[in-house]
């Protein structure tokens, strides 16, 4: 079935937009299996200098209450901190998502103090909380780096004090649906407690699109259809009014518009203006939503965001 022919009128268009999410570029540091931006660190694409500025002037005229930085991994960009020092007068809160590994990087080793002088919130992906499903699913090694990065962080601070808030994204190791986000958030917890004494506050519950290396995944192993199917079969019409590109814009390296970060992958640009600087000339910021049947990804089971579940 057609997604479009799924989805109730009602949820077609835009509510109250509140994000305003930035993809800074596909430049980093890891290779993951499941990254649907196919991010790595030979890659050219970054933000402009420009574009940087134009998101500054976008949150000045706007009332965006949340700044989604987003890659690729976003501290990799040479604008990275201009962006959030000349943008967090004018939104409630700055989000970075961090594969946490570029924290134990050379030439990152201050970026740690530099979250906690900004209240930045950080969501960091860890896909698992065991070794071997970590480092099969993002390279060798990784889970002890993001080990050693979470104990700096909980030693500053985050995951404890109220202001800096550290939350984990579990996403599925295969063609199949994230289980309970509760149950999953009790498990790391619990294991992540217990074997490192490591603190965080939410975990989020990422379902994987078939887009980018996923995609490319599911080809190899003949699991396309199937994949779809299992998508489509656990349609969630709770989900589906929760769907997160009601209520953000999404801004990709180049300047362009889209309605989320899996359509921008997809070079579906947004109804309405068509670039950052054209969105300076417009009043409102509603619009007609670009559906295609990528979206039953996230309006599966319990849903899926870049919060997390929806439903």
């Amino acid at each position: 079935m057609d997604f479009l022919e799924k989805i109730d009128n009602s949820y077609k268009r835009t509510t109250k937009i509140h994000t305003l999410q930035v993809n800074l570029g596909k430049r980093c540091n890891l290779t993951c299996s499941h990254c649907h931006v196919n991010a790595g660190p030979g890659k050219k694409e970054i933000m402009s200098k420009d574009n940087v500025d134009g998101v500054i002037e976008v949150l000045k005229k706007f009332d965006f209450k949340v700044l989604d930085l987003t890659g690729g991994e976003p501290a990799m960009h040479p604008n990275f901190r201009y962006l959030i020092e000349h943008a967090k007068n004018h939104v409630g809160k700055i989000i970075v998502r961090t594969n946490l590994v570029i924290l134990e990087e050379e030439g990152y080793e201050d970026y740690i103090d530099f979250y906690v002088k900004n209240k930045v919130q950080l969501v960091a992906s860890l896909p698992c909380y065991t070794k071997e499903n970590t480092d099969a699913m993002r390279g060798e090694g990784t889970f002890k780096a993001c080990v050693a990065v979470l104990e700096k962080l909980n030693k500053a601070g985050y995951g404890l004090d109220d202001s800096l808030e550290l939350n984990l994204v579990y996403n599925p190791g295969g063609a199949f649906l994230p289980g309970s986000q509760v149950d999953l958030q009790n498990d790391y917890k619990r294991v992540l407690g217990d074997s490192y004494d490591l603190k965080f506050n939410q975990l989020f519950t990422i379902t994987n699109l078939p887009i980018g290396r996923f995609a490319q995944e599911l080809k190899r192993e003949n699991l396309v259809e199937e994949y779809l199917r299992l998508l489509e079969d656990n349609y969630n019409e709770e989900a589906a009014k929760n769907v997160m590109c009601r209520s953000q814009i999404s801004v990709g390296w180049d300047g362009q518009l889209y309605d989320c970060d899996f359509n921008q992958m997809l070079d579906m640009r947004a109804n309405g203006p068509a670039t950052l600087k054209k969105l300076l000339s417009e009043d409102s910021l509603g619009r007609q939503i670009v559906f295609a049947n990528h979206c039953f990804g996230c309006t599966a089971g319990a849903g899926s965001s870049c919060s997390g579940a929806i439903a």
